[in-house]
């Protein structure tokens, strides 16, 4: 069983146009904050906001990654979104296959790590 911190999750987002939803998905992929971003098509949201009960489209987001990253990519979702209130649900996954796992973990990681990959990769390791 995966430690929690590596543990698979998808994270639910919407964002107002199709554009938003781009710029989001292309930031946390290249971020190395989620292995896979997919943007559904827009659909409509009936939602309370202020009291009052608001109709608009939108376009859902699901990105796949680890709880791991969850903290940072919601910093940088919350920084760079429209909304006030941006949707950020994450959702445990309950059974995934050992290849995409392996692959999951080896494209989202978080910041930390990634640097420290990045370094290792970098320098060599000196001769003995």
């Amino acid at each position: 069983m995966a430690e929690a911190s590596s543990a698979a999750i998808v994270v639910l987002m919407t964002a107002g146009s199709q554009e938003e939803a781009s710029r989001l998905a292309e930031m946390l992929v290249g971020a190395h904050l989620a292995a896979c971003v997919q943007i559904m098509p827009q659909m409509e949201s009936i939602y309370r906001w202020k009291g009052e009960v608001h109709r608009a489209p939108e376009f859902l987001l699901l990105a796949k990654t680890t709880a791991a990253c969850f903290d940072e990519l919601e910093r940088e979702v919350r920084s760079l979104h429209t909304y006030d209130t941006p949707e950020i649900i994450a959702v445990p996954v309950a059974h995934v296959s050992a290849p995409y796992f392996e692959w999951l973990t080896s494209n989202a990681f978080p910041p930390l790590v990634s640097r420290r990959t990045s370094a290792e990769r970098t320098i060599p390791a000196p001769e003995q």
